[in-house]
């Protein structure tokens, strides 16, 4: 039984239901930098001259051999994502880089291993929602010839890492494909102030950025299509309804799909922020189905499919973590370790079980498939590309019938008597205030100031019922796992105790929801319900 002193919420508890072992060999770290194009006889600037800078120590130069992996199809370049054996320099290795924000990345490194063609297993994985059953082969050899200069504060911590490239790419049959030199700038433990400070220095020495957003997407060349090449995508047109759907379908897509590596690590909170892409998902697919009649119902069934997986390991999360609180803030004389050991190994018996189920499922063929249609509605021609009407008009539609149902919901929920069935229908009202939260969130490119005050809103209430929703979960696991504790013979006290003090969480939860629903409706009138 677990014991008192270890009812604590670890950063990565998570991990119980991951397997032994798993990814225990690759490491992880965050990258921030940034490059710029130099020309073959541009002079490096004084470092030394940067604010915050005491020292600059010059590395001997190093040469360093990479060869990249990808699909035929290039599934993970065109997804800004590379994949490479790298020999020589500090950090020779695999290495899986996936896209955080323009000048960040999630890097995950495994040890070089003895064979210099197959792709370690855990990175493989990592990769599996954008490269799903299709193999991977080398596409691309790039050599790096290295200077490398540290940057130093007077406290002796390194900053930054500032690299004068001489790069030369070829094909896999050894032919010359393009040279070029470039200038890359990392973060180490220096913040972004430094590293804008050092691009501003070597944009005046020259510097310029690139046409392409990596190193390997210059090699590609041709190879790659240039709306993936280039180092910034284009911001899409929002005249359309159709444009504007596109555009939420493809950024929550982009989001489930670099949730999906760290669910499979078991990162903190990624099952909650996946969970909440296929939502949104499945929420604009629903809203605005019109705009999509052909695909939408097929895709919509299937993301609540992987919602319901999600939701189950993010529930189990939800009511240990409440339990936590609870057992904190027991007095001493009432404290049962027993009980919450038992509590706490319950919960974690069903993350693990949600987990396993979860797990299997990302490696199936029915998720495949379905990142296989929702990329098509995302990517392909359809519906939605023909739909030219008014995006404000359409849009705000979207946002008034899903507040209609809103307050239909909400309705029904208020005039039921308090029990079980009332605490369903409220259920019901959170799903609702959410998916009408979401239809503003969508309305945002057209109407920001007004979408985002009216989605304020609807988040209020959301938050509201959704505590209580988790004051409904978590009574149920208590009623439950009391049983099973007075069943062996165990004091069930506290069981009871924590039961009525999640009731009267509950109650205080619904007293709110009334003046939450008036300050919607409120914004509403004033915006999109007139």
């Amino acid at each position: 039984m677990v014991g008192a002193a270890s009812f604590r919420l670890p950063p990565r508890w998570e991990r119980v239901g991951a397997g032994a072992g798993r990814y225990s060999g690759v490491r992880v770290h965050q990258e921030i930098e940034a490059k710029l194009a130099a020309a073959a006889d541009a002079a490096l600037p004084d470092l030394g001259t940067l604010p915050g800078v005491a020292r600059v120590e010059a590395r001997a130069p190093m040469t360093l051999e990479a060869v990249y992996f990808d699909t035929a199809d290039l599934r993970l370049a065109r997804s800004r994502m590379t994949l490479r054996r790298r020999t020589g320099g500090r950090d020779a290795g695999w290495h899986l880089k996936l896209p955080v924000s323009p000048d960040s990345r999630t890097e995950f490194e495994a040890p070089l291993g003895s064979a210099d063609d197959v792709v370690p297993p855990d990175l493989v994985s990592l990769a599996r929602a954008r490269i799903r059953e299709v193999r991977l082969a080398p596409v691309a050899v790039l050599t790096t010839t290295r200077v490398a200069h540290d940057l130093y504060d007077a406290a002796g911590r390194r900053l930054a890492e500032v690299s004068d490239d001489g790069v030369t790419a070829t094909s896999l049959d050894g032919r010359l494909v393009d040279r070029w030199r470039e200038w890359e700038v990392e973060l180490v433990e220096g913040d972004r102030s430094l590293l804008a400070a050092v691009v501003a220095l070597l944009t005046a020495a020259g510097g310029v950025p690139p046409e392409w957003w990596s190193k390997l997407a210059r090699a590609l060349g041709q190879r790659l299509p240039a709306a993936d090449a280039g180092a910034a995508r284009g911001s899409i047109s929002t005249g359309s309804a159709g444009a504007v759907l596109r555009e939420r379908l493809r950024t929550q897509r982009d989001e489930l799909l670099v949730r999906d590596p760290l669910v499979r690590r078991g990162d903190p909170d990624s099952v909650h922020q996946m969970r909440v892409a296929s939502r949104r998902v499945g929420s604009a697919l629903a809203t605005f189905r019109a705009l999509e009649p052909e695909r939408s119902e097929a895709v919509r069934a299937e993301l609540r499919w992987l919602a319901g997986l999600l939701g189950a390991a993010r529930d189990a999360e939800v009511t240990r973590l409440r339990l936590t609180e609870l057992a904190a803030r027991e007095p001493a004389d009432l404290r049962d370790d027993l009980a919450i050991g038992r509590l706490d190994e319950d919960r974690v018996a069903a993350y693990r079980a949600a987990l396993v189920e979860l797990l299997a499922a990302l490696e199936s063929t029915r998720y495949f498939r379905l990142l296989d249609a929702l990329d098509a509605v995302v990517d392909e021609p359809g519906a939605a590309d023909r739909a030219q009407q008014s995006a404000a008009r359409v849009l705000a539609d979207g946002v008034r019938r899903e507040a209609r149902r809103l307050a239909r919901s909400l309705r029904v929920a208020l005039s039921a008597p308090a029990g079980p069935r009332r605490d369903a229908l409220l259920h019901e009202v959170r799903k609702a205030a959410k998916r009408t939260r979401y239809a503003a969130e969508t309305a945002l490119p057209v109407a920001p100031r007004r979408a985002e005050r009216y989605a304020r809103r609807l988040e209020e209430l959301q938050t509201l019922l959704g505590h209580h929703h988790d004051t409904v979960a978590l009574r149920a696991v208590l009623r439950r796992v009391g049983g099973e504790a007075h069943g062996a013979g165990e004091d069930n006290f506290s069981y009871g105790r924590w039961h009525a003090i999640e009731q009267l969480e509950a109650e205080r939860a619904e007293a709110a929801v009334p003046a939450a629903w008036k300050r919607i409706r409120a914004e509403g009138r004033r915006h999109w319900l007139h």
